[in-house]
């Protein structure tokens, strides 16, 4: 009741979309300056949503997609346009005041999504979802979505030990760090988006 190959593959597939040591440095931008409790609770809530949406996405996505007439290059185009705006509030240092960022539930948005349940995660899953046919492949790609969202918890709960040892000044460092990266992931969703309007064109 368990196919290993279907799991390995869409867990792999998952891996490195949702890329658990890449969201360390960008978890550690959003959630500075808050409490060690609260930002353990945000790494938790960011994953239930993250989870969350792609379940939702995984039974119905295609029902969603076509009931709102949107096709999956103009959800990833509109999704690295999110992630560019995050992006730029990082690297201009905005993120740094508190007043902006205190009340703001970071692990909905952009932690949860589009950052962790992003278009190609959610695209991916719908394919996997589409293509298991039997029991034993549902099983295993429904095992392979869990454990993936594991991995992102346990990844984004003990980074906060990253915390304690570089200080304030590297905290700093850190979000500049996290925004450079950031703006280059969402300028690539935003060409792969593009680039399958043109070729669907």
């Amino acid at each position: 009741m368990f196919d290993l190959a279907v799991f390995g593959s869409l867990f792999l597939t998952l891996f490195v979309i949702m890329d658990p040591p890449g969201i360390t440095p960008i978890f550690l931008a959003l959630t500075a300056g808050r409490p060690g409790k609260v930002q353990k609770r945000m790494a938790f809530q960011a994953v239930c949503v993250a989870g969350g949406v792609i379940t939702v996405f995984g039974l119905l996505g295609h029902q969603i997609l076509n009931y709102l007439h949107v096709s999956v290059p103009a959800l990833m185009i509109a999704g690295g346009l999110l992630l560019l705006l995050i992006a730029l509030d990082l690297l201009t240092g905005k993120t740094d005041e508190p007043k902006q960022t205190k009340d703001v539930n970071v692990a909905l948005v952009p932690l949860g999504m589009p950052l962790l349940a992003g278009p190609g995660a959610i695209v991916s899953v719908i394919l996997a979802v589409q293509k298991a046919h039997s029991v034993a492949t549902q099983v295993s790609v429904w095992t392979a979505i869990l454990a993936i969202h594991v991995v992102l918890w346990l990844v984004m709960r003990y980074s906060l030990v990253i915390i304690r040892i570089i200080k304030d000044g590297g905290v700093v460092l850190v979000t500049r760090l996290a925004g450079m990266m950031l703006s280059a992931i969402a300028v690539q969703q935003i060409i792969n988006g593009v680039t399958q309007v043109i070729q669907g064109s």
